[in-house]
């Protein structure tokens, strides 16, 4: 009899386990984060360049994906995202602002706080080279010679 109660309870389990995805919680897969690139390179740029870079968001999931932070590896790297609630299917754009008056390598991360049920915390990079500009020598003012003409506009 104890077999018996005991196959009954193992062939229910396995009707259990079947029935349901794999993966799946049993509510639906929840809100999930996808973004458009692990990484942005911009190569060699001059010293004081535009350093803005955006990373596309997309919600995979179907519940609304929420963005609680986004944070800079250091203060020379600055994300700014937008903290409304992203409906399933939508995107939002976060823009990563690296200050380039730092001359070097780039190698900064950005982790991005939300409630997606696949990565709660994930990270970007930037990266790149900040050269320093073209430093030419000063040129020598020109004097007026006292005896040319001077042009009247």
């Amino acid at each position: 009899m104890n077999k018996l109660f005991l196959s009954l309870g193992l062939g229910l389990a396995m009707l259990t386990a079947t029935a349901q995805s794999p993966g799946k919680p049993v509510g639906g897969s929840g809100p999930m984060i996808s973004v458009d690139k692990e990484s942005h390179d911009y190569g060699t740029i001059a010293k004081g360049a535009n350093g803005t870079c955006e990373f596309t968001v997309t919600n995979t999931g179907d519940a609304p994906l929420i963005i609680t932070q986004c944070q800079g590896s250091c203060g020379c790297t600055v994300p700014k995202c937008d903290t409304a609630p992203i409906m399933p299917g939508a995107k939002s754009t976060i823009t990563v602002k690296y200050d380039t008056n730092r001359v070097g390598a780039i190698n900064k991360s950005v982790t991005i706080t939300s409630n997606a049920t696949n990565a709660p915390s994930k990270i970007v990079t930037i990266r790149g080279t900040v050269e320093a500009g073209e430093t030419s020598p000063a040129s020598p003012v020109k004097e007026a010679s006292p005896m040319a003409p001077t042009e009247k506009h």
